[in-house]
């Protein structure tokens, strides 16, 4: 029996997303837009808002991916770190010869690893917010930024 394949699943999705432009399609928009004189609307002026807020927005995901990477290769190292510490810990187990000593030795471990891990994890916390708060500047600037944008085409527009 031949295999059959669907021909709506026979693209290739990063071939199509490397040819997204957004800036290319604003570009044509312009072109397009410009043909029609319409009054009391500044296409360019439009546009070239709407081009800054491609750029707001490509400069938070940046900001956001770049956040993330970090977080991750913390957590790596953080996961390397306490592998490594629990090999000692394991080695050094089996040199306690009094069970009481390595009763206690087992609790201070233990307590060390807990105090550890909470360190670890308020790090991790920390390094998270700092990212999404870059990522959160950057839109709310652009935002404040576009408002005044239209404020100023309402003014000119009105005139």
């Amino acid at each position: 029996m031949a295999k059959q394949s669907n021909p709506f699943l026979n693209f290739d999705v990063t071939k199509m997303m490397a040819d997204f432009d957004p800036s290319k399609m604003a570009d044509e928009f312009t072109k397009f837009a410009s043909n029609y004189k319409l009054p009391a609307f500044d296409v360019e002026s439009v546009m070239a808002s709407q081009r800054k807020n491609i750029e707001a927005l490509a400069a938070a995901n940046k900001a956001a991916t770049e956040g993330m990477q970090n977080v991750a290769t913390r957590q790596a190292a953080i996961l390397q770190e306490t592998l490594d510490e629990a090999t000692k810990s394991f080695a050094n187990f089996g040199k306690a010869g009094d069970p009481s000593a390595a009763a206690a030795k087992q609790a201070e471990l233990y307590q060390a690893a807990f105090e550890k891990a909470l360190a670890n994890m308020s790090e991790l916390a920390d390094m998270v917010a700092k990212s999404s708060n870059e990522a959160t500047t950057v839109v709310n600037q652009r935002i404040s930024d576009s408002l005044d944008e239209i404020k100023a085409l309402s003014k000119k527009s009105a005139k």
